[in-house]
Order: structure tokens, then C-alpha cells, then sequence
């Protein structure tokens, strides 16, 4: 007998946990800092991790002592950014998961914190995947999610647009941050976490499964559908 709770709808985080994004971002956020002689800490990191863009850059500017307005420091990252994500590829086991629920009629959704041409960059090679989904909430565009990670808001608004409108304790969340899953938590929802090995043991337990990679992901420990394979 499963130890979780049944449910009947899966929402996915993207960044770190449907697609490869955590590496551009590194490399640009070390970059970025490098010109003000700064360090992106794998402390920081962890910080901002899944947070919206604008929380994000604040944190920076704030904790670093930036001399740069939050305008500013935007137009640099994202300049950067939107050039390079296209690039991102699909995290192992994520298109097996994504095809599996929606070939069982399982409702899935996207709750990202990503802005609307961030998330048109990322995912335009896999739109394949994205367009299986039955609806993706991007929360830096979105006028409806008034906070970001980890605050509950995109998940709530995110279960809100099925159209039975499921209760949060229906929800499973697939979540790599530990913003991400203070928010599901904070909501209401079960969490299962795919954190990245930086991530210390203390940020992980609030999760309600924990798993090295979303190929580890058993369904029916959840009352969902099992893998045939």
C-alpha cells in the first residue's frame, strides 16, 4: 500500500526539471556578476532558484550591493538569455513522463515562472511536448499571479484553470527547487522533488518524494497509471 496520497492531476515546474535551462543560466549569471567583480555562490543559487526574473535580479543587486537598477541589470541578463536558451534540451525522462500521463487522460499542466517569450525561446524546439499539456501558466507574464515562487499563487491559479477546477490535495507537483516546493506545500499540494546534488539535505524536506531523476518516478505510487515498460 502506497504511502502518498492518491491524485488525479500532475502540474510541472520547467526550468531544472522538464528542460536543461540551470547551465545557460549559470553561465550567464556568472558572467553577469563577473563584470561587477562578484561570484555566483552555489548558496545564491540555490536562493533564487525558481523564483520569477524580477525577484531574482533583485535578490542580486540587493545581496551583491550591485550599483544598477533593476531596469538595467534585466535588459542585460535577458539580452543574453533569450539568445541562448533555444538551446536548452529536454531533462531525461520528461518526454516519457509528459506522453505516459496524457496517453492515460491524466490533466497536466505547466507552472513555470518563466515570462511568455522566455518560455517561446526555451520550448520552440519542443513544441511537441509542450503542446501536450493542457494549459501552461507563465508567471512573470501572467497578470493573475501576483507572487512568485515560493509563494503558493501559480499553483493554486494553475489547478484553478482545469476545467473541474480539482482541489489542491488532487494536485501532484513535480518541482526541482526549493522555492518550487515551499510554494506546492504552501498550496496545498504533494511534491515530488528532482533536485539538483547542490541542493542540501535540509531544502529537501518538505518534499513529498524526493528522486534523482524523473526516470525514477513510479505513478502508481500516486494512483496513477503505471509505466507499461
Amino acid at each position: 500500500m502506497s504511502a502518498y496520497k492518491p491524485v488525479q492531476y500532475v502540474i510541472f515546474d520547467m526550468d531544472g526539471l522538464l528542460l536543461n535551462t540551470e547551465e545557460i543560466y549559470n553561465d550567464t549569471f556568472r558572467g553577469i556578476l563577473a563584470k561587477y567583480g562578484k561570484t555566483y555562490t552555489n548558496d545564491m543559487k540555490i536562493k533564487v532558484m525558481g523564483t520569477i526574473p524580477k525577484d531574482t535580479y533583485s535578490t542580486f543587486i540587493r545581496e551583491y550591493q550591485l550599483s544598477v537598477t533593476l531596469e538595467a541589470f534585466t535588459e542585460q541578463v535577458s539580452s543574453y538569455l533569450l539568445s541562448n536558451m533555444e538551446k536548452a534540451e529536454l531533462m531525461p525522462g520528461a518526454e516519457r513522463l509528459v506522453t505516459h500521463l496524457k496517453k492515460h487522460n491524466i490533466p497536466i499542466a505547466v507552472a513555470t515562472s518563466s515570462g511568455k517569450q522566455a518560455f517561446d525561446v526555451k520550448t520552440k524546439r519542443h513544441k511537441s511536448v509542450f503542446d501536450l499539456f493542457d494549459h501552461i501558466v507563465v508567471g512573470s507574464s501572467d497578470p493573475e499571479v501576483k507572487n512568485g515562487k515560493p509563494a503558493p499563487d501559480i499553483f493554486l491559479i494553475c489547478a484553478s484553470r482545469f476545467p473541474d477546477k480539482p482541489s489542491p490535495d488532487k494536485c501532484l507537483v513535480f518541482e526541482d527547487a526549493p522555492n518550487g516546493v515551499q510554494g506546492a506545500v504552501a498550496a496545498g499540494m504533494q511534491v515530488v522533488m528532482v533536485p539538483e546534488p547542490i541542493i542540501p539535505e535540509e531544502k529537501r524536506k518538505l518534499a513529498t518524494k524526493v528522486i534523482p531523476s524523473l526516470l525514477d518516478f513510479k505513478p502508481e505510487e500516486f494512483g496513477l497509471p503505471k509505466f507499461e515498460d
